[in-house]
C-alpha cells in the first residue's frame, strides 16, 4: 500500500481543515516545497495536493505552487481542486504534475471525466467525497443526491482507474478513516482505492492494509504528530 503525505493550500498557504470547513483553516506548515522535501526525506514517494481555493472557485487558484513542488521536489505529485476543463487537465499534466484528480465533475460533468481519461487514461482519478454515502461536490459546499457506491461504478464503467474516496465526516478529524465505507467501496469496483480523511495512528495503516487498498492519504496525523511518516511507509510496504 502506497501513503500519500498531504498538503493542502488555502490563500497559498498549507492548511488543514475539520470536516471541509474552511473556517477552520489551521496553518500547518511554512513552505509547499520544503515541506514536501521533508516527505521525501522520510521516504514518500508521492504527494497529495489539494487546491482548496480552485475547489471552492471552480479554477485553478494556486498553480504556481503546484507547478513548482512538481517539478523540484522529486516526488510523483496528485493533485486535485478545481479541474473542471481539459485545459487545466493539460496544463498540469504536462508541466510535470503526474496524476490529476477530478472531484465535483464527476457529478456534475461526466463527460468531461470520460474524455479526461480517454486522453491521458490512468493519470486521471476521481475523488470521490462524501457525507452520510451522499456525494458532495462545489469543495464539500453543497451535497448531491448521488450515493458513493453508484458514482463508483459509474466511474469503473468509463474507465477511471483510480478512486480517492474522503468520509467528509471524518477528515481532518483524527478519529480513524471510515471502514465500513472504504471495504464496501474496494468490493463494489476494481479501481485501485486510496482512503482518505481520519487516519490517526500506526493501527490506522495497519486496518486500511488489511482491507487491500491501494493507498492512504496522511494529513494532520502528520502534522500533530500522531503518525510518524516514515513509521507508516514501512509498515505499508511489509
Amino acid at each position: 500500500m502506497l501513503i500519500f503525505p498531504a498538503i493542502d493550500i488555502h490563500n497559498q498557504t498549507c492548511v488543514r481543515l475539520y470536516k471541509g470547513d474552511f473556517a477552520t483553516a489551521q496553518k500547518v506548515a511554512e513552505d509547499p516545497l520544503e515541506t514536501a522535501n521533508s516527505f521525501r526525506e522520510a521516504g514518500a514517494q508521492w504527494l497529495h495536493m489539494v487546491d482548496l481555493d480552485g475547489a471552492k472557485n471552480g479554477s485553478p487558484q494556486n498553480r504556481e505552487i503546484f507547478v513548482t513542488v512538481a517539478k523540484k521536489s522529486g516526488l510523483k505529485l496528485e493533485l486535485g481542486g478545481g479541474i473542471r476543463d481539459m485545459q487545466t487537465v493539460s496544463y498540469y499534466l504536462e508541466q510535470g504534475v503526474s496524476r490529476i484528480i477530478l472531484g465535483s465533475a464527476a457529478v456534475k460533468n461526466p463527460s468531461f471525466v470520460k474524455e479526461a481519461v480517454k486522453e491521458y487514461g490512468e493519470r486521471v482519478a476521481v475523488g470521490i467525497d462524501a457525507k452520510n454515502g451522499m456525494v458532495a461536490a462545489e469543495g464539500w459546499l453543497s451535497t448531491s443526491d448521488v450515493h458513493f457506491l453508484d458514482l463508483a461504478k459509474q466511474m469503473e464503467a468509463i474507465g477511471v482507474t483510480c478512486l480517492i474516496f474522503t468520509d467528509i465526516s471524518k477528515d481532518g478529524t483524527l478519529s480513524g478513516p471510515n471502514l465500513e465505507q472504504l471495504a464496501a467501496i474496494n468490493e463494489a469496483v476494481s479501481c485501485d482505492v486510496i482512503a482518505s480523511g481520519g487516519v490517526t495512528n500506526l493501527s490506522d495503516i495497519k486496518a486500511l492494509k488489511e482491507l487491500g487498498l491501494y493507498g492512504a492519504i496522511c494529513g494532520k496525523s502528520i502534522y500533530q504528530g500522531t503518525l510518524s511518516l516514515k513509521e507508516a511507509i514501512l509498515e505499508a510496504s511489509r
